[in-house]
């Protein structure tokens, strides 16, 4: 009766284990779709009313031609008149918009333009001593300085800012995502995150 119990429960989580992130995945790429669709619909209108299209063709003509608009500006700003306009534009009235600045380098990080501070893991001594800690490089200095976020587990969005010279910030080539997982289980799973930083160490 237990091995029928065990072997439901195991069949049962495993199929949950298969369906639930390709279902989460779906819903998040439907909520994307009927949002976008949402934001375009009165462009979708206009080919709607001239126009033989079904709704779908009429989105994807929408899309390409934003996509197309997109590419077009990104050739103009890339020429000195396109550049000059741009940046007279964006100093003289975009940077004093509200929340302009802080949006603007969300989207540069998301597309890839700007550095994530978040790119770049590091174990720092920020007192001194033999004590490393698992730290976040988010800026450097042309003094060989490091900014570094040092995260308290188990919750890896509060913690420390440290700025400390070269000498205390040693960086680990290891994804972020595993960092931050050490981090959420309070240390446990950091055997490559030392393992690299020893022979980091001991190379001549």
């Amino acid at each position: 009766m237990n091995r029928i119990k065990t072997f439901i429960k195991a069949s049962l989580l495993g199929g949950l284990a298969v369906i639930l992130p390709a279902a989460l995945l779906f819903l998040v790429f439907r909520w994307l779709f009927n949002w976008v669709t949402d934001l375009i619909q009165p462009l979708t209108n206009i080919l709607l009313a001239r126009g033989q299209f079904q709704e779908f063709i009429a989105d994807a003509v929408v899309i390409v031609l934003i996509l197309l608009f997109c590419f077009v500006v990104g050739v103009v700003v890339k020429t000195k008149i396109g550049r000059y306009i741009h940046e007279n534009l964006e100093n003289r009235i975009l940077q004093i918009a509200p929340g302009y600045p802080t949006l603007k380098a969300v989207v540069m990080q998301f597309i890839g333009k700007k550095k994530s501070p978040f790119s770049s893991v590091a174990l720092v001594r920020p007192f001194g001593n033999d004590t490393l800690m698992t730290a976040f490089i988010t800026d450097t200095h042309q003094n060989n300085r490091f900014t570094v976020f040092v995260p308290t587990g188990p919750n890896p969005t509060t913690g420390f800012i440290f700025h400390l010279d070269q000498e205390f910030v040693h960086p680990v080539n290891i994804p972020v995502e595993e960092a931050i997982r050490s981090v959420i289980s309070c240390g446990a799973g950091s055997t490559n995150l030392i393992h690299l930083f020893a022979n980091k160490i001991e190379k001549p």
